[in-house]
């Protein structure tokens, strides 16, 4: 059923993601769909995500719309003089979750039921936020739902953790286990996951204690969606356009780029938003892309390698001349659906696969941790989509891997299974779709069960 409430009563919906750039643009889709089905809402970002945004997209961009508002919390790791575009750590942000959002966030709702009309109806939080924001909606007595920005399999990967705790796998007794063969070790007894690798479980496994203690708390029952970014295709609003934000300013001379190449004859490679790599492997994917001898758009963020050289030789800017094109970020979603892209050599983030499969374009995978390595093997060996990329990365590798997407059998198959599979995408967020249906349900079962005098 569809749930368009434009009343004096409408809910408000308190939407915080996880501050990186894949969870934020995650949740903006959702909040926009919320909006759309009218709510109120007010999104949450923290100190960091501001100051990115504000510096990519002008100081206007978090302005909002009606009923859509931005609001920013302290999240504990900006202090003065932090250069905001360094890489970000990661453990210093889950340790900023833990330790910090919690007092903002509850300072936050109390801020906007007291100054807000309508006042909180409920919460839309990451799923990786949830061992504060359950605290939260319990004190505010409102209903919340979690976000998991990341595959099925992944996610179910994340549920048996406490498993492998129990059963002794993890977590390792020293570092040597992450080089001495162990993660090969095969499981069987994972529902649904059978003679899974360990090396293809989500990369949290490899850590100590005190992680998986924090992770056990944000495994909490979610509703899924689906492809949320083809949902928030059909919103007709074009007010809505003006929200947005991203961590670069996209290049729009991509598009005209990829204008002037022939359909299926080039390949997109992007790495994401946190992946962080050595000279040494950069290296290897640039020759390997150079001699592959294929029209390429290389996205290179200002900070994908830490290093104050020159990443990339003048001899490989000089053999490639004519035929790639490197910029610092683009519109992912738009370059995914331009008939010149034939293939994606990706981190497989879960944000560039469902992109990726939703533009009918195969992969090739090359994970970086959390839940790329089970959404590797899914694409790769369960459904047939993409070819992995060894870490120990090698110019033969890729070359071959992008020669055999390009040109070879394997390359047709796999472009096939992906075009099938965006078929099965688009059917599920059509009205009636069982993504459509999904979100209206998690609406009016979870989100709406306080308004109207329900609990669920």
């Amino acid at each position: 059923m569809d749930c368009d409430i434009m009343t004096s009563d409408k809910p408000h919906a308190v939407c915080i993601p996880v501050p990186l750039l894949s969870h934020v643009m995650a949740m903006l889709n959702v909040a926009k769909l919320l909006h759309q089905r009218g709510f109120s809402i007010t999104f949450v970002i923290t100190d960091y995500v501001h100051k990115r945004i504000i510096k990519s997209r002008g100081p206007n961009s978090l302005d909002g719309i009606l009923n859509f508002q931005f609001k920013t919390i302290a999240d504990g790791i900006m202090a003065q003089g932090t250069d905001i575009e360094a890489p970000q750590d990661m453990a210093s942000i889950c340790i900023a979750i833990s330790n910090n959002f919690l007092a903002p966030f509850r300072s936050l709702l109390s801020q906007l039921n007291h100054e807000a009309t309508p006042p909180v109806s409920c919460i839309v939080s990451d799923g990786g936020l949830s061992s504060f924001t359950i605290k939260a909606a319990m004190e505010f007595n409102i209903p919340i739902a979690h976000l998991w920005s990341v595959s099925p399999c992944s996610f179910l990967g994340f549920m048996h953790f406490g498993d492998l705790v129990k059963r002794g796998v993890i977590p390792f007794k020293d570092e040597s286990y992450l080089s001495n063969d162990y993660l090969n070790t095969t499981i069987d007894w994972i529902p649904g996951m059978k003679s899974i690798r360990l090396k293809d479980l989500p990369s949290f496994i490899r850590t100590n204690h005190e992680v998986l203690d924090a992770l056990s708390s944000m495994l909490p029952p979610i509703y899924t969606i689906g492809p949320h970014h083809l949902l928030s295709r059909q919103i007709k609003d074009q007010s809505e356009e003006a929200i947005a934000t991203n961590y670069w300013e996209d290049n729009h001379e991509c598009i005209t780029w990829l204008d002037s190449k022939e359909p299926n004859s080039v390949i997109y490679v992007n790495f994401g938003s946190i992946t962080i790599m050595t000279f040494n492997q950069i290296t290897e994917f640039a020759w390997g892309l150079a001699n592959s001898k294929q029209p390429f758009l290389w996205i290179i963020r200002p900070d994908l390698v830490n290093s104050d050289s020159p990443i990339l030789s003048h001899s490989f800017l000089e053999e490639t001349k004519g035929i790639g094109m490197i910029a610092s970020w683009c519109a992912q979603e738009e370059v995914l659906k331009h008939p010149s892209i034939k293939g994606f050599l990706t981190h497989n983030g879960w944000n560039s696969t469902l992109e990726s499969i939703c533009g009918g374009v195969p992969m090739i995978s090359w994970p970086y941790f959390a839940d790329q390595p089970t959404t590797c093997l899914y694409c790769c060996e369960k459904w047939g989509i993409a070819l992995e990329i060894d870490n120990d990365v090698k110019r033969d590798g890729v070359e071959s891997c992008i020669k055999e997407l390009m040109e070879g059998k394997k390359g047709e198959d796999m472009k096939a299974k992906v075009m099938e599979l965006k078929r099965k995408a688009e059917e599920s967020c059509r009205h009636g779709g069982s993504s459509y249906f999904n979100l209206d349900k998690l609406i009016t079962d979870v989100l709406l069960s306080k308004c109207y005098g329900e609990v669920k």
